[in-house]
């Protein structure tokens, strides 16, 4: 029987409309509280050189309060790596930042940058915490990924997201790369209910991060309606890719 497909709840936007008025409220360790509560598997969150979402003190209650598993997401710097073997998370995924950018606007080039990513991914692999780099679809970032040692790559579907032809083949073939190179598949990036099915469907994908998308929809639906809603899409989408 296959594994179902584990869905990470991104909390960093609930961080957004905190430090929109500088003050507590709304709380993204609580927000987090309810995702697994209804039935979220993991929780993310990005701590940013600039902070402009998620802080430090966010991230050690996420790490000591909560049961279950935190991925903080990190660009490799001296200073995340200094706090994440601090903070010992269960995985880190590295990810490109930068300053002006509004999101994450691609992968991680990895093929380019070998050598000064081996470093943080060396010494977090060696602290215990799973290590996965946000990669493009692209062949030669997949298998400088597997050269490095990661142990996960997730896969960026904002391509995808945008309606862009011939990104789900991609996604498919990069997915098929990663398996064959013992890489565990995970993805996410502009992820909704109406195209996570497609990317479900993937065959050997084993998580999927998503959180713009529900934090936005939690307004209007709630915050355990949307996980738990976007757990049956997923379910939904895992289950046709079987059948395929």
């Amino acid at each position: 029987m296959t594994a179902a497909i584990r869905l990470g709840v991104n909390i960093d936007h609930v961080a957004t409309v905190r430090n929109a008025r500088g003050g507590a409220y709304p709380d993204p360790v609580e927000a987090a509280r309810l995702a697994v509560q209804a039935g979220a598997d993991g929780i993310t969150a990005h701590l940013r050189e600039d902070r402009r979402h998620i802080r430090d003190a966010d991230l050690r209650r996420l790490r000591h309060d909560l049961s279950a598993p935190l991925n903080m997401e990190m660009a490799a710097t001296d200073e995340m790596l200094a706090i994440a073997l601090d903070l010992l998370p269960h995985a880190c995924c590295i990810v490109p930042e930068r300053r002006e950018e509004l999101t994450t606007e691609g992968g991680l080039d990895v093929a380019g940058h070998e050598a000064a990513l081996a470093v943080p991914v060396r010494k977090l692999a060696a602290a215990g915490v799973r290590v996965s780099l946000f990669v493009d679809p692209a062949p030669a970032q997949i298998e400088a990924a597997a050269r490095m040692g990661a142990q996960v790559v997730e896969l960026h579907t904002g391509a995808y997201a945008e309606g862009r032809a011939g990104e789900l083949e991609r996604l498919q073939a990069a997915a098929r790369q990663a398996l064959a190179l013992g890489l565990e598949v995970h993805a996410g990036h502009g992820l909704t209910y109406e195209n996570v099915g497609p990317v479900a469907a993937i065959a050997g994908l084993r998580e999927l991060n998503i959180g713009h998308f529900l934090i936005g929809q939690a307004i209007f639906d709630g915050l355990a309606a949307v996980v738990v809603e976007m757990k049956r899409r997923i379910a939904l989408g895992a289950a046709a890719g079987l059948g395929a």
